[in-house]
């Protein structure tokens, strides 16, 4: 059995070279690492609970900034309850740093697939994909329902599986040991939605696919590579 490597969560990085505020709730910010290369937003994970933020990601932004891509990672509110709040936020801060690609991990890669921005790709990371799958599975504690404020059946508008098919490209990485988000809550999405492509990597977790230090960095690279333009 993998033991899941949690400590991309509280490595050092450098923090952004300046932050952009989008509204005016302090929740409501990007942190920007500009380039000449094109746009990369990040959409972080936590299973939308508000004590996980987007700081943990900083050690992937500062990864993605070395080889040459502009990257902004995204701050959206985290109610429990109000599930529109994260979603309105992540559309309105999409909207204004206009990202080749929206790279979103767990939570972060649902939120991603409900607000798609019109002319970039999506690359989700062990994304929570099937809201009611999750739900029956009781990933983190109960965190969907926790989310949505009752039970996830009467939100088919925010449950990617229901969803109508994704108007661009959108690529799933998934990691076969991952025990945060089973890969099967992806393979039912990707059931629902055949023209999305899986990539599964073999014996990498959860946290492996947002860690530059991991074996899962590789692919998730390869991946994003063959998303952005030029």
């Amino acid at each position: 059995m993998t033991v899941e490597n949690r400590s991309v969560l509280t490595r050092p990085a450098p923090g952004p070279v300046r932050t952009l505020r989008y509204g005016a709730d302090v929740d409501q910010v990007i942190d920007l690492w500009p380039a000449d290369g094109p746009v990369v937003a990040l959409v972080h994970g936590g299973f939308w609970r508000p004590e996980y933020d987007r700081t943990h990601l900083r050690p992937m932004a500062n990864a993605l900034n070395r080889s040459g891509w502009s990257v902004a990672a995204v701050e959206y509110r985290r109610r429990p309850g109000d599930p529109a709040a994260a979603v309105e936020d992540v559309r309105a801060a999409l909207g204004v740093v206009g990202p080749s690609v929206v790279v979103g991990h767990s939570a972060g890669g649902h939120l991603a697939l409900c607000a798609p921005v019109p002319g970039a790709a999506v690359l989700a990371l062990a994304p929570v994909a099937d809201l009611r799958l999750a739900a029956r599975l009781g990933l983190d504690d109960g965190a969907v329902t926790d989310f949505l404020g009752g039970p996830a059946e009467g939100w088919p508008g925010l449950d990617p599986v229901r969803r109508p098919d994704p108007r661009g490209p959108v690529v799933i990485v998934h990691g076969t040991a991952d025990g945060r988000v089973p890969l099967g809550v992806s393979e039912s999405y990707v059931a629902a939605h055949p023209a999305v492509s899986l990539v599964r990597v073999p014996e990498a977790d959860h946290y492996g696919l947002i860690d530059p230090e991991s074996s899962a960095w590789l692919p998730v690279l390869r991946e994003l590579a063959a998303l952005l333009p030029g």
